[in-house]
């Protein structure tokens, strides 16, 4: 993994979701799924695999790192003028999955970017929970 500058922030969201990590894995490794909850994208979970998320403000260039399935996934999220790096954490628990999102790597000058992350992660995990009660 890139090691991060020194001074740098990262987001973190946890929660525990009433899901087991097979069904949380597939909505964060299946395409047409994370098109749902995050955004139009040509992911692949295959380590090294380059790929593209697009949304209406723009994209992001991103690289798989980490693969294990239903338990880690980790990849980088470059935008622009951000180099950073997201790593979702899959925890069995007795009700359902810890699942930990962290993306590291903003810098003190980058201050919109962290609150914009900040903001919109919750909204993606969010999201991430309502597609998991809808599909099978």
């Amino acid at each position: 993994m890139n090691e991060m500058p020194a001074g740098t922030r990262s987001v973190i969201v946890e929660r525990e979701i009433p899901f087991p990590p097979e069904k949380i894995w597939r909505a964060l490794t299946q395409p047409h799924l994370i098109e749902e909850w995050l955004m139009k994208n040509n992911f692949k979970p295959v380590v090294d695999h380059r790929f593209n998320l697009s949304a209406d403000w723009g994209g992001v260039d991103c690289q798989v790192q980490t693969v294990e399935p239903n338990r880690t996934l980790s990849y980088s999220w470059d935008t622009k003028d951000l180099e950073s790096v997201v790593t979702w954490t899959l925890t069995p628990t007795n009700t359902g999955t810890h699942l930990r999102m962290e993306q590291v790597g903003f810098r003190p000058d980058q201050e919109p970017y962290y609150r914009g992350a900040t903001v919109g992660w919750k909204r993606n995990f969010t999201a991430l929970e309502q597609l998991l009660s809808r599909i099978d």
